[in-house]
């Protein structure tokens, strides 16, 4: 079957799923393989509760007239979602980076839907999988569409690019993560380079670039259209105005001077608002509606997220780690006027032979600082001498917490994904 003669069912059936938990009827069921599973396995089932057709490639589970038959189904999802975004004359912004893509994807959808119909990636859907899944959720009303995508090894980038076509794009940062598939900083800069190395093939287009950062200076050479921003010598300008309980950013060029009062801990935060503020204005969003969007801007999902506890306050940033990431938060969080501070941190994952002098190095980083307590849990923590108290899981930890007894005390719990330190606040 032709990409196209899909696209004919799909336009009649307009939802794709490629989890059969999450189905819905009415849904076509695309049937990936995994390393440990075959989507083609699950067909049937699909079926029955109300798929209306199921994408295979392997005929050993065609059911007559319920599936259809594919050389390779991920090809075929992600074909279809190409053939869909090329349906569309509208901006598509692609935000990748090391470090805070999410959150400064969150802020732009925020700031633009003020004025736009704007579809935006779901969540943390912004893998080879989630892209297409976003792209073909996208509706005929749209104006914008917001695309993160994520990736741990070259080339991945670029493969998004040919099936998203973005028109516009913003690279938050490239700092030491998924060094495990890059294989150094330097390889994590040419794989989330390859979005600006896609966009200087167009005349055009625009990028948002951190022009505090040198290397992204370098990066967007050769490209059309440059939008500075940073806290000088930018189109827009901000500095930190205030970090204590919340992110306050000055907006000192490029619009009214204001001070935007977000809900989001840390100064790491700041360039993730002035990119948002910078693309609202390129976007021509009133300047009042730019403000009230990053201010009604809640994160969730244990990004930068403030709690409290009692008389203790909690920051929440468990959703991944790495060092960039992991040092930006320490040394955050060493700022705040607090007296009593715990670190709670969890290993940094995907940073293959790196891994060890990583955790080395923030566990000497840790030491420079004045701490209530430090507890470090999991992988690399585990295997060299450390000062600290160490815990092989969360779940240790928050028996060692739940036996505590902390008032007026300041937390900071980071880790990887994998790690889920936020477990340590479940009963």
């Amino acid at each position: 079957m032709t990409t196209e003669e899909l696209y004919k069912i799909y336009k009649q059936y307009p939802a794709a799923q490629t989890d059969s938990r999450k189905l819905r009827e009415g849904d076509i069921f695309f049937a990936l393989k995994g390393d440990n599973f075959n989507g083609n396995a699950f067909a049937q089932k699909a079926i029955d509760q109300g798929a209306a057709f199921a994408i295979i490639d392997d005929a050993a589970f065609e059911i007559p007239g319920k599936t259809i038959l594919v050389e390779d189904v991920l090809s075929s999802l992600q074909q279809l979602a190409k053939f869909h975004r090329e349906k569309f004359s509208i901006p598509f912004i692609a935000v990748t980076g090391s470090n805070g893509k999410t959150t400064t994807k969150e802020l732009i959808h925020a700031v633009l839907s003020t004025s736009f119909t704007t579809y935006t990636t779901e969540g943390n859907l912004n893998n080879h999988i989630g892209i297409p899944l976003t792209l073909l959720k996208i509706k005929e009303d749209a104006e914008i569409a917001v695309i993160e995508m994520g990736a741990n090894h070259q080339g991945e980038i670029a493969g998004y690019c040919g099936y998203t076509l973005p028109t516009h794009g913003l690279i938050t940062n490239c700092g030491k993560a998924h060094l495990e598939g890059f294989g150094s900083e330097e390889g994590v800069r040419k794989g989330k380079g390859e979005l600006f190395d896609y966009l200087r093939t167009k005349n055009d287009t625009a990028v948002f670039v951190m022009w505090d950062y040198d290397y992204l200076r370098e990066m967007s050479k050769g490209i059309s259209g440059i939008i500075k921003y940073g806290t000088k010598d930018a189109h827009l300008t901000g500095l930190v105005k205030k970090n204590e309980p919340y992110l306050e950013v000055a907006i000192t060029q490029g619009m009214e001077p204001t001070i935007i009062a977000s809900r989001l801990v840390g100064e790491y935060n700041l360039p993730n608002v002035l990119a948002a503020v910078t693309v609202g204005k390129f976007f021509k969003i009133p300047e009042g509606e730019i403000k009230k969007a990053i201010e009604n801007y809640s994160p969730s999902n244990s990004r930068s997220q403030l709690k409290e506890s009692g008389s203790n306050k909690i920051i929440l940033d468990a959703y991944n780690a790495n060092p960039s990431s992991m040092r930006s938060a320490i040394e955050n969080f060493a700022k705040l006027p607090a007296k009593n501070k715990v670190l709670m941190l969890g290993a940094m994952a995907e940073l293959g032979k790196e891994s060890l002098k990583e955790h080395k190095a923030i566990a000497e980083m840790i030491g420079r600082y004045p701490w209530e307590k430090v507890v470090l849990v999991g992988g690399d923590f585990l295997n060299f001498q450390h000062p600290f108290l160490q815990f092989e899981n969360v779940l240790q930890a928050r028996t060692w917490f739940q036996q505590q007894h902390f008032e007026q005390t300041h937390f900071l719990v980071k880790g990887s994904r994998s790690i889920q330190m936020e477990k340590l606040f479940e009963n």
